[in-house]
Order: C-alpha cells, then structure tokens, then sequence
C-alpha cells in the first residue's frame, strides 16, 4: 500500500497530542516515547505545550513521571508505569567497550550496579555522597580517577551511572539547591525489568505507533544502535510504501487519515516530534534542512511547524517578566498563520508565566543557545 507523507504527518501530530490537548503529562510523554529532558526546562515545556492550560509547573507536579535515562543515553522523562519495559529493552542493546584505562570487568560493572542500588534504596544522594557509598561497599578501584570529564577525571565506576539506569537501579531524585541528586525509582514503585526480547518488541511497536511508518535504521538511529540489531525485530509486520521506499507500522496500526494537520505550533530544544521523526529530508524540506538542523541532528534548534511540517526557527529570552520570542520563518506568514503565530506565542509564555513580546525575523543565536 502507498501512503502519502501528508497523511504520516497528520497522524504523527494526533499521535503526539499537537492536535489533542485533552491528556495527562503521563499520557503526553509516553504518546513522545519520552521527553527528552537533558535541559530539563524544554522538556517540561514540550509536555506542557501538548496539555490544555498547563504551566511548567504542572509537570513538574505530575504523578507518575520520572527523570532518568532513556533513548541515545540521554536524560528522559519517562512513565514510572513503563520502567519495566524501557529498563528491559535498554540493559538489552549491545554497548561498546571502554577504552582499556578505563575499562572494568563484567564482574565489577555487576559489583557497581549493585552498590548504586544499595546505597540509593533509602536516600537520596549528590554524585560525590553516591562515589563514597559506591567505592565503601566495591572497593578503591572503582574510585580510580580515569574518566577524562570537565577538564579533570571522574572516578571508573562513574562509567556505569546510566549502565545502572537501564538496570533498574537508578533515577534523578530531586535537586538539592543546585545539585543534582540520584534516587532508586523502587522507593516509588518496585518492578522488574521485562525481558530483553519482549521489551524491545514492545519499544518497538510504541515507537511505530509515535512516529511510524518507520525503517530498521531510523529505529536503530533513535535508539543510538545498529540496523543489524534491531531488524529482526521487524520480521512480520506490516509493510507499506511511503515516498517510494518500504517502511514499516506496528499490527492492526495501519489506518492513516489523509485529512492534512492545520497551524503554526512551536517546539522547544529537543523535542521528541522533531527528534524522533523520519526521513529527515521530507519533515524538514528545502530551507529547512540546512537551517534547522545541526549537520542533519534534530534537537539543536527549537522548530517552527507550518502544517506540522519544520518550516523555521525560533528563540525566546527571559527579562524580568517578559518572555521576548524572534521567529525566523522560511516560508511566508499570511494573515491566518500570523494570528496562529501570536496565539502559540501567548501559549508558550504562558507556560512561563511570562508576557510575550514577538519578533518576526532573523534569530542570530546559534544551536542549543
């Protein structure tokens, strides 16, 4: 079956709450596959952005939601209902080997995990409180300071703070003024990890469902691992054409609208419609490929969606109380698109608590500013 990217593209902004604000923030992270939450301010913007009148502060109170490591290794939000199956999958992927100064035995990686687990099943910690409790119960060689960091070294057992997060054994907990603290996620509920197997299959189909139709290397790609891991893992579903190439949707998954999305809609700094969406080429077409992404990487630059597709860039500061937000677009604003445009800005500094001050314009920061 042919399908047209129009009709791709109006599922994936349903699918992704850009057209149905009516959910909870659990609901909007897990339709993301996960907020990305590196910065951990534009990740609660992307959530509060899919919600009807949210603040920051809305997911930042929401139940259910834990910050911790997810897809590419990066810092996520996440549901704490699907640990199981993001700890599963993730502790299943292939990782590669250290250099050999760095490098510790499958023995001693067990031997950290634990410890991490151990010392944050009660308390919360700071990163220097964890390396005492963790070189206490391991041993002196776990605190060898071999990891190149910040123009110094961290201790060897550091190597294994997100090998811990895939294992089930370790979150973020909450700041501590201007530290960051680390906690065990079954102080909020216990769980097991699923198998490897069906949890990635399960990965899998979410994904699918988020941002599919979808190849084995655009999946291997979001996942940071190889086409050749994750392919047999789409042995069996089914298969439709789309811009002329096969890709891929989850089972019983395989109605697409061709009603096409309608208005203008900001992004912030990574965010999942962006980071996870494929081919790059047709979601960020013509001018849009080069300006709006970092040698083909999404997340660099915050998006201006025109009809769900990138169609520029955009840039917010704070001053005091008001939010002052340039936008940078590559295709022209009529009358309705810049009513659209001025709604989505009012939106955004609301969610800020600011009052909105609007640029339509060059921005001349660059990625990730």
């Amino acid at each position: 079956m042919q399908i047209s990217w129009q009709a791709v593209v109006a599922r994936r902004m349903k699918r992704h709450h850009l057209t149905d604000p009516g959910a909870t923030p659990v609901d909007v992270v897990r339709a993301m596959c996960g907020a990305h939450a590196q910065v951990l301010s534009a990740g609660e913007m992307s959530v509060a952005l899919r919600l009807a009148d949210a603040t920051r502060e809305t997911v930042q109170q929401a139940d259910g939601l834990v910050k911790t490591f997810g897809p590419r290794g990066t810092v996520h939000l996440l549901p704490l209902d699907d640990l199981p199956m993001w700890t599963g999958a993730l502790s299943a992927l292939p990782t590669g080997l250290a250099p050999p100064f760095m490098r510790m035995t499958p023995e001693q990686t067990a031997e950290v995990i634990a410890a991490i687990g151990e010392a944050l099943a009660h308390d919360d910690l700071s990163v220097d409180e964890l390396s005492d409790e963790v070189v206490r119960r391991t041993g002196s060689w776990a605190g060898d300071l071999v990891m190149p960091a910040f123009q110094g070294y961290w201790p060897r057992w550091r190597q294994a703070i997100s090998v811990a997060a895939n294992a089930g054994v370790l979150c973020y907990g909450p700041n501590r003024g201007r530290k960051t603290t680390y906690s065990n996620p079954h102080r909020f509920q216990p769980f097991e990890p699923m198998n490897g197997d069906a949890a990635l299959t399960e990965l899998l189909h979410r994904y699918l469902h988020s941002y599919g139709p979808a190849t084995p290397q655009q999946f291997a790609r979001w996942l940071n691992t190889t086409p050749t891991f994750v392919k047999p893992y789409f042995t069996g579903l089914p298969q439709v054409q789309l811009d002329g190439q096969p890709a891929w949707h989850a089972p019983g998954d395989g109605d697409f609208d061709d009603e096409p999305p309608r208005g203008v809609r900001l992004l912030p700094y990574f965010d999942a419609y962006g980071v996870g969406s494929y081919p790059r080429e047709l979601l960020f077409p013509g001018k849009a490929f080069t300006r709006a992404l970092a040698r083909g990487q999404a997340g660099n630059y915050p998006l201006v969606l025109i009809d769900g597709i990138v169609a520029g860039v955009w840039h917010h500061k704070k001053a005091g109380r008001t939010v002052h937000v340039t936008v940078e677009a590559l295709t022209s604003l009529n009358r309705t698109r810049r009513r659209q445009l001025e709604a989505e800005v009012d939106r955004s500094a609301a969610i800020l608590a600011c009052t909105p001050s609007l640029t339509v314009g060059d921005v001349a920061v660059g990625p990730h500013a």
